[in-house]
Order: C-alpha cells, then structure tokens, then sequence
C-alpha cells in the first residue's frame, strides 16, 4: 500500500473468499499487528482463537441466525475474544484488535469480513463450544480472512459524509 489513506481506502468487507489457502506468513504477520494494538493500561485483555479447519468454520456458519453468510467460503477464522474482568475499556480494546486485523489483511493482499458474536441470539455459546474457547473470555467476533472472490470498489473520497465531521474552535 501506498499510504494509509489508500489502505483506509481498499478495505471493504469482503464475504466471499477463493478455495486457496492463506500463507503461515501473511497470516502471522496479521496475528502480530493483532497482539500490538492498543489497550486500556496495556492490559491486553483480548485473546485470539485461530482456525483454518474446513470441518471448525463449517460448524461455526450457523452461529447465529443471520449475518454470518462470509463463514462459509472463508479459509481462515479468528474468533477475537476479550477477559472482560481485565479493565473496563474490553469492548474498545477488542474492538481496535479486530480493526487491527481488518487492515492489516488489507495491506496483505487479502480479504476480511467482521462478523458479530456478541449478543447475538446465542452465538457467543455455539463459538466457544465449537472453537474451545474457555467460558471466563467474552466473544466479541469472528473476523474472516481469504483471498477475495469478489470485487468492491474502493471509496471514494469526495463521497465521503463530512457533515460528520465537526471543528471546534
């Protein structure tokens, strides 16, 4: 990538994904921006279960009841997963970790997809049975990961809402 405009850019959320694997590299170089993001006094309450099990995801693509259409072709889950009694910003910290391992997919040539666990239906249950996931840690998503099959344009910079944007002097 260029920039990390362009990057910012590129990333959409990808729900279909080819029939080929994700390098160990390109993976653990994903992993790693994952275990540097930032959290609440460093406390690094997010834990990170990865699977590349056909027989794993295909369990996991009827979690919930709707939303999770991307498990089905995607080569590569990781279920990001937070100790909620660590510090009390878990949801933000968790949150950047996924954002970390959206973009970092990106700059990696590859697709992903965010697809939401907590609180919904009873998915958190069905994604620690299935991915082992100790009962103490919070699902807070899946976030998927392949080689795109399908194309999305990037976006385009004078589309953009700026009325959100408000300075204050």
């Amino acid at each position: 990538m260029n920039s990390f405009l362009e990057l910012c850019r590129s990333r959409r959320s990808i729900r279909a994904y080819q029939a080929k694997d994700v390098e160990k590299d390109k993976l653990e170089r994903i992993l790693q921006c994952a275990l540097m993001s930032p959290s609440g006094k460093r406390m690094n309450p997010w834990e990170f279960y990865v699977t590349s099990n056909r027989e794993v995801i295909d369990r996991l693509v009827d979690c919930k009841q709707a939303g999770a259409v991307m498990l089905k072709t995607a080569p590569v889950v990781v279920a990001v997963a937070v100790d909620t009694t660590l510090i009390d910003t878990w949801q933000m910290d968790g949150a950047i970790a996924a954002h970390n391992l959206l973009l970092a997919a990106e700059d990696e040539g590859l697709g992903s997809c965010w697809c939401h666990i907590y609180k919904r239906d009873n998915a958190e249950q069905v994604v620690k049975q299935v991915m082992n996931i100790p009962e103490h840690l919070t699902v807070m998503c899946l976030i998927t990961i392949g080689y795109k099959n399908e194309e999305r344009k990037q976006y385009e910079l004078d589309k953009l809402n700026y009325q959100k944007l408000h300075y204050i002097e």
